[in-house]
């Protein structure tokens, strides 16, 4: 355990002026707190409050945020109360130590509903004061690098929670850094085999390259000697779970795998970053689409740098990534950089910005939609990449990967959305689900009268558009919502022999995180909520007793008597996804799914398209959804996968491999299904098994129709 006076000095360094005397009282308060409590590994608990802080210190971070650390766990497991650490410590820290607690409490892993609520507290705490999440971020980070003492099933448990939370949160906050090693430590508990399998082939490849990296490091250092621009330059094989996100996106070996290697040149100013980046491109060939300056174009949390993908020695794909010396303390710190101190001030980075911005983004959101659209909202601003486009006036309008024209006029301004009838993109007009893509110039055309499509829903990708388009349609129709609610929620509760009263209303509302009874007829009346999820939330024992079976040769409502159908194999839409058809002579109706590519080439072909739905209902397991698996090359494990699938009552009607690797199999599961909840059960019981690296829904556009 590092000593009180070690401690000290760790912050001196940074700071000459700070108040060593209060770090002692802490550190003194906080070892007798925690005395007599062991952490699993069997040593003394106070050894993992003093490594938060000495964690904090590699963030120069202020005293308040130090002796948060080290009292961060005291309200929760001693005797301490936060009365008595505002008498020893001050408002400020009780407050700090205080928010800390209330995040730990926090299951962010927990169910849906559950989990948006607690987001909402995540970045209500957040808001309040920054440096309570930067102090649960190295709380975590400690815990990840001690996590072996644990036991598996809290292994992996506390490793999803920092694979799809708090690595994310790092990372959107600027600690890149920290991102990484959190992927890192989560990927070697959720996945050992690939990652050992990676640094396996890391040293393979270096034993028969030589050490690459400081080649092409003497390479760059030459060039700019020969250009007269002094610069450090630092190059390193990315992490393990980095290069494996990358085999997995794009379906690669690891032999077939470019740009493992990551390259930053630190310079003066932003004129030197620019010169660098014209020495690299003579030097080097550049790799086209692989270019990004984020100077010009800074991200959210302040992030600058060029980046580019060059073809550097022996042809190897490396990506250099290229800043200023303060660029480089805002992308090492992110957040931190906003409280780092130096020489005992403030530092006063011109290129640090305060995320505060991006919270209260989210934050003003709050009571614009419900739980889920909150959650909705809050994961797409946490995991998606940007992209950039342009208005006609030279305006740039920033929206995650994936977003479309609709997404863009929502982010301009409600009523801009609201009246969008179509866009031009580079001039040319395209239909509304359009992905967009970096460098695009759009134009929204607007009309009066016009109001949001219930379709509209599934085009766009944002969590603002999805919550204003709900509004809209909600405040269109919610009279005509509720009263048709009302006749849904009647028949359903007499079906059980149960009367819709206000109060049984009122507390199925409640318990699906809804404003009031009338908010949840209409959204029964609108279809956004289903008669049968009421049923279930009140009296979820007489559920699957009560399920009307809906008949398999009528599946599905808006088919006149003498037209056939037969569901679309290219999307294989299923019970509980939106839906529309689409005649073909001589094949009767195609049931196609509301998102499917096929659609696009019928946009001009109206007289073709019939609004269909499915029938409500219990439905029988015989809706085929192909899904693609990778798995672990273990004796075994193939039979484990198929037990998984028959536990959920679901049939494999066909299996077959796609691909074989020495580590690992991809293949594709034929699985006949009742419903999207069946689908989404099936799926969520195999990624929870620890030889599935990964599962997804597999799509065959070739077997269109």
């Amino acid at each position: 355990m590092i000593d009180v006076e070690d401690l000290i000095a760790l912050v001196r360094n940074y700071n000459p002026r700070t108040n060593s005397d209060l770090i002692r009282s802490a550190y003194a308060y906080g070892m007798k707190m925690h005395d007599g409590q062991v952490r699993r590994s069997g040593e003394a608990y106070f050894t993992h409050p003093v490594a938060v802080a000495a964690i904090l210190t590699e963030q120069r971070l202020d005293d308040a945020t130090i002796i948060t650390a080290l009292l961060h766990d005291t309200i929760e497991d001693t005797k301490s109360t936060y009365a008595e650490i505002v008498r020893a410590f001050g408002n400020e820290v009780a407050e700090l130590v205080d928010g800390v607690t209330k995040l730990t409490n926090l299951q962010l892993s927990s169910t849906q509903t559950q989990q948006a609520e607690n987001f909402r507290k995540l970045f209500m705490a957040m808001s309040k004061d920054l440096r309570v999440i930067l102090v649960k971020l190295a709380d975590r980070l400690h815990n990840m690098r001690t996590i072996k003492w644990q036991k598996p099933e809290k292994q992996a448990q506390k490793a999803r929670e920092t694979m799809e939370i708090y690595a994310p949160l790092a990372g959107r906050m600027g600690m890149q850094w920290m991102r990484e090693e959190l992927e890192d430590l989560s990927f070697k508990v959720l996945n050992p085999d690939a990652r050992n399998s990676i640094m396996r082939r890391f040293v393979t490849l270096q034993r028969e390259t030589g050490d690459v990296v400081h080649k092409i490091n003497a390479d760059i250092r030459s060039e700019l000697e020969r250009a007269r621009i002094e610069a450090d330059v630092y190059g390193r094989a990315k992490k393990p779970f980095s290069i494996w996100r990358k085999m997995q996106e794009k379906d690669l070996a690891f032999s077939r795998l470019s740009d493992i290697y990551g390259f930053r040149i630190i310079c003066a100013d932003v004129a030197d970053c620019y010169r660098i980046l014209g020495v690299i491109h003579q030097r080097w060939r550049a790799v086209p689409g692989r270019f990004k300056d984020y100077i010009s174009q800074p991200k959210n949390n302040g992030y600058r740098s060029i980046h580019t993908t060059v073809s550097g020695r022996d042809g190897k794909r490396v990506e250099v990534q290229i800043r200023t010396r303060e660029m480089h303390e805002v992308a090492e710190a992110g957040v931190a950089a906003h409280w780092s101190y130096r020489e005992g001030v403030r530092v006063k980075n011109p290129f640090a910005v305060d995320p505060a911005k991006w919270i209260a983004a989210l934050t003003e959101r709050l009571d614009e939609g419900d739980t889920d659209e909150f959650l909705e909202t809050v994961k797409l601003e946490m995991y998606s990449d940007q992209v950039f486009c342009f208005t006609p006036k030279g305006d740039v309008i920033q929206l995650p990967r994936g977003a479309t024209p609709l997404d863009y006029a929502y982010a301009i301004h409600t009523r801009i959305g609201n009246s969008c009838v179509s866009a031009k993109i580079d001039g040319i007009r395209v239909p509304l689900w359009t992905r967009l893509k970096n460098g695009q110039s759009v134009e929204i055309i607007t009309a009066e009268g016009q109001r949001p499509q219930a379709s509209w829903i599934d085009i766009v990708t944002t969590g603002r558009a999805k919550a204003a388009i709900r509004k809209s349609l909600r405040e269109e129709d919610r009279g005509r919502f509720v009263k048709l609610g009302q006749e849904l929620a009647r028949a359903a509760f007499d079906h059980i022999g149960k009367k819709a009263t206000e109060k049984a209303l009122r507390t199925a509302a409640k318990m699906l995180g809804l404003t009031d009874e009338d908010d949840l007829l209409s959204r029964l009346g609108s279809a956004e909520l289903t008669a049968r999820r009421v049923i279930e939330t009140l009296y979820p024992e007489l559920t699957l007793a009560t399920a009307d079976e809906v008949d398999a040769k009528q599946p599905v409502v808006g088919l006149t008597a003498d037209q056939t159908f037969k569901r679309a194999q290219c999307c294989q839409a299923v019970p509980g996804e939106r839906i529309v058809g689409i005649t073909y002579r001589g094949q009767g109706v195609v049931v196609h799914a509301i998102d499917c590519p096929a659609l696009e080439e019928f946009e001009e072909q109206p007289s073709r398209w019939i609004d269909l739905r499915w029938q409500a209902g219990r439905h029988a397991p015989v809706f085929t959804v192909s899904l693609e698996i990778t798995i672990s090359n273990d004796a075994g494990v193939l039979g484990r996968i198929c037990t998984l699938i028959g536990e959920q009552k679901a049939n494999i009607s066909d299996l077959r491999f796609t691909d074989r690797k020495p580590d690992y199999y991809k293949l594709i599961v034929d699985t006949d299904l009742r419903d999207v909840e069946h689908l989404h059960m099936v799926m969520t019981a195999l990624e929870a098994e620890t030889d599935v690296a990964q599962i997804s829904r597999h799509r065959d556009q070739s077997k269109r129709p």
